[in-house]
């Protein structure tokens, strides 16, 4: 059924953008200010929140937790198209909260981000669409 193809096709997206964005958070640099004074500061200054933590270490753990996040939607979506087709597309809640969430990772894409997360959301929420769209006809 070509419905589950762009639905799996979705959360495959999502999930290699997630993936893609847990190995930058812990390896290499892509994910760190430019100017190594900045990385500085935010490695020395502690949250206004908390004495417990550092601007850094908040940074790199929003970014893990986001990554996990794109892995959880892609991993649990993929899994229903997959094996349990029938309840997702039967299921209006699942079929919202799914095309909600990418709506949310869109505007923030759009907002926030650059053209490469940018492309990866429009496109996992265009087969997210067209997968809902041709289950229904």
């Amino acid at each position: 059924m070509i419905s589950k193809f762009f639905m799996l096709a979705s959360a495959g997206v999502v999930l290699a953008l997630g993936t893609v964005h847990l190995v930058y958070t812990f390896q290499g640099h892509k994910l760190a200010p430019r100017d190594p004074a900045v990385k500085q500061a935010m490695a020395l200054s502690p949250l206004v929140l908390t004495a417990q933590t550092t601007v850094w270490k908040a940074w790199v753990g929003f970014n893990f937790s986001h990554s996990l996040g794109a892995m959880l939607f892609g991993l649990v979506y993929g899994y229903l198209a997959v094996a349990q087709a029938d309840m997702l597309f039967r299921s209006p809640y699942l079929l919202a909260l799914g095309l909600a969430m990418l709506a949310a990772l869109w505007l923030l894409a759009r907002l926030y981000w650059f053209s490469v997360p940018m492309l990866g959301v429009s496109l996992a929420l265009g087969l997210y669409v067209a997968g809902v769209l041709l289950r229904q006809h």
